[in-house]
């Protein structure tokens, strides 16, 4: 078990996995995965308060009622992660050793799925998410498998890139749109890819 802070008890530890090898892309900037462990709460827990800052920011909360509440939230994600997806490669993403954000992939068959991918803020729109999406494509492809995702509906920057990708809206549900990159259409998802980036 592993501890989020003050206020939220125990969290359930990581499973342990194996190292996922990044893009060569990335690697060649610094860029590696490696399992997340109880020392990587702390980051975590600070980089999910990052992604709903601008949610929370319009609430006449003070800063310390936020906090308490974002890591509250926190903590009931990770028990449902790993509660619902005890096999995913939870995946940290760091830069020279750095950590950065993360990637929450599970694999198993017959439908891959990106459980989350999050980057800390100065580490958006560089290419590193869409390498990293594409590096799951890939896995998914090798395996036969079709690789699914969720957005959120109002990250409309999110969704063009999923839509850049080869993704495809399957359905709605709440404030989320689950997308599916399938398989069987590999090699043509990979074409549409190609002349899009051309365009």
């Amino acid at each position: 078990m592993t501890d989020p802070g003050p206020g939220h008890g125990a969290l359930p530890a990581f499973p342990a996995g194996a190292a996922l090898e990044s893009p060569t892309a990335l690697q060649q900037r610094g860029i590696r995965l490696r399992p997340c462990a109880a020392g990587d709460i702390s980051f975590l827990t600070s980089l999910y308060r990052q992604l709903r800052a601008a949610e929370l920011a319009p609430l006449p909360w003070p800063d310390a009622q936020k906090h308490a509440f974002i890591d509250s939230q926190f903590a009931l994600q990770h028990r449902h992660y790993l509660t619902h997806y005890p096999n995913a490669d939870f995946l940290l993403i760091e830069c020279n050793g750095e950590p950065i954000g993360r990637l929450y992939l599970s694999r198993q068959m017959p439908e891959f799925l990106i459980i989350d991918i999050s980057l800390a803020p100065g580490w958006r729109n560089s290419g590193i998410g869409t390498a990293l999406i594409r590096h799951a494509q890939t896995l998914a492809e090798n395996a036969g498998a079709g690789l699914n995702l969720h957005v959120e509906q109002r990250n409309d920057a999110a969704r063009k890139l999923y839509d850049r990708l080869g993704f495809i809206a399957t359905d709605t549900e709440g404030f989320h749109t689950g997308m599916r990159w399938p398989a069987s259409t590999g090699t043509q998802n990979k074409q549409e890819i190609q002349s899009k980036q051309a365009s």
